[in-house]
């Protein structure tokens, strides 16, 4: 990324911890069974993609690069397939969004790859992407931190463990800002 070494490492923990705790969730789940008709299905879906997620976020925060993109347009590509044949409106929105944050990473990725000719694409490099692009990403990827932080607020109170899972959403969509704010 094009920050200072603090936040890169900042954003990376940030990402990490959000990826872990959702790859967390995922053994619960599989330890608690998962079937299509009881929503745990869905839940440990979600959990996967926002595992990967994470995790990548926290890669391409320390070690920028093109092998961070292919991985993620074919997830984009996947999702956007899984949207278009998923059963129910939240399904489907569920998976585009997944898509949109998979091709942003892939977006992100190859375009901090590119850098400026002759050098790479670290400190002090010129701005990289196309600035219409990342402007969609930043306002989406912003209003989708303030939603979701707005949901953690609402449903405040015990028992914490409920709105868990929506702040680390937050903290992801946060950390695509962040990420996109650096381009």
């Amino acid at each position: 990324m094009h920050g200072p070494a603090l936040v890169n490492w900042l954003l990376a923990a940030l990402a990490t911890g959000s990826g872990g705790y959702c790859g967390w969730r995922v053994r619960q789940t599989r330890w608690t069974g998962a079937s299509c008709g009881d929503g745990r299905a869905a839940r440990r879906e979600s959990d996967v993609l926002e595992a990967a997620m994470g995790l990548g976020m926290a890669g391409m925060a320390l070690l920028p690069g093109v092998a961070w993109g292919w991985p993620y347009a074919l997830l984009a590509a996947v999702l956007l397939v899984g949207a278009l044949a998923g059963r129910g409106a939240g399904l489907r929105a569920h998976r585009l969004h997944h898509a949109i944050g998979a091709l942003a990473m892939a977006y992100m990725a190859l375009a901090m790859a590119g850098g400026p000719p002759g050098g790479h694409a670290g400190h002090h490099a010129a701005p990289v992407g196309l600035p219409v692009v990342t402007g969609l990403l930043l306002v989406y990827f912003g209003g989708y931190a303030l939603w979701v932080g707005g949901r953690v607020i609402a449903a405040g109170g015990p028992p914490m463990a409920q709105p868990l899972p929506r702040a680390c959403r937050a903290a992801m969509g946060i950390g695509m800002v962040a990420m996109l704010l650096t381009m």
